[in-house]
């Protein structure tokens, strides 16, 4: 519990501060009491707070009693302060001033001037195709906004989402929470890599000879099919995994020494110099979801981010 100490007028109080707690402290009582300061009278403050005259006199007597000091008394028709208000006017003005700018600034967002850093967690798609067409627009509309973008499992995404630890979360695959809200952001699709000079691949690819090679296969989970093993599943078929990663950017230095080949989304398959060949079977689209939390929903720095990402991912093509 916090505790305010305010000085009292006479000497005996001055030794003796009086504890305010703070959970009892209404700020709509220091709006009163400004008022009646600047008006120096309660029907006056009352006029310029558009409230009754009953009212200001109501807030005045709530707060005498929590600061024990009558902070105002009648001078002919004008309120005199008393030495604590006059001590109290500046830091409470402050407060108030304070406290209304940063209102109005949650309500403004200025790309231009913000130094905002955003925290993402996303695996490569934003790291690779997104983040750099992000970050070269913000050089030019945003250039004091930071980026940070590392790894968070998606047990703990709703977690640090609520205590604002992380902005966004970007993902391949959607899941639901009451507490996120998400769009989808890109569509892509797997394709086939292997080393240029691949033996087995001077004609080409097919179903028999994909089935035939060993397979490295990126899956955050140790165990567990993913979408190419559960289309193969469906055709009866099963490839052969030799290798397992965790993330598709490691997997080129490998398939480049060796016969082994790897399914990777087209937008970072692009990026290296492999063979590249369309899966021969058919395979649904692949679907990139942004997520946020629900408390940033109607936040005027999360929505203007929102839009810069979808924007630069309006661009992103699959082929």
């Amino acid at each position: 519990m916090f505790t305010l100490y305010w000085g009292r007028t006479s000497v005996d109080k001055a030794r003796s501060p009086l504890p305010v707690n703070l959970n009892r402290i209404d700020l709509n009582l220091f709006a009163v009491f400004d008022a009646i300061y600047t008006a120096g009278s309660l029907t006056k403050a009352a006029d310029v707070l558009c409230i009754t005259q009953p009212a200001v006199s109501n807030s005045l007597a709530r707060l005498r009693d929590m600061l024990s000091d009558p902070l105002f008394v009648r001078t002919g028709h004008s309120m005199t302060p008393t030495p604590v208000a006059q001590n109290i006017i500046v830091p409470a003005r402050e407060a108030l001033k304070l406290l209304r700018t940063s209102v109005q600034d949650s309500h403004v967002f200025n790309p231009l001037t913000s130094e905002k850093a955003f925290n993402f967690a996303s695996r490569d798609l934003l790291e690779v195709s997104i983040m750099p067409r992000l970050m070269a627009r913000l050089q030019d509309v945003a250039p004091g906004i930071s980026l940070t973008n590392y790894e968070v499992s998606r047990s703990n995404v709703v977690s640090a989402m609520a205590n604002g630890s992380l902005d966004f979360f970007a993902d391949a695959s959607a899941f639901t929470d009451p507490h996120l809200c998400k769009q989808k952001i890109a569509d892509d699709t797997f394709m086939v890599l292997a080393r240029k000079d691949h033996p087995a691949l001077v004609d080409g690819l097919d179903l028999e000879t994909f089935l035939k090679l060993g397979h490295i296969h990126v899956s955050q989970r140790k165990t567990g099919a993913g979408p190419i093993d559960i289309a193969l599943d469906k055709l009866g078929k099963r490839r052969r995994i030799v290798m397992r990663g965790q993330h598709f950017l490691t997997v080129p230095s490998t398939v480049v020494k060796t016969d082994l080949i790897t399914c990777m989304p087209y937008h970072l398959a692009k990026h290296y110099d492999l063979a590249i060949y369309p899966l021969p079977f058919e395979l649904p689209p692949i679907e990139y979801f942004l997520y946020w939390h629900v408390s940033a929903d109607h936040d005027q720095a999360h929505i203007w981010m929102r839009e810069q990402i979808k924007d630069v991912a309006r661009a992103f093509q699959p082929h």
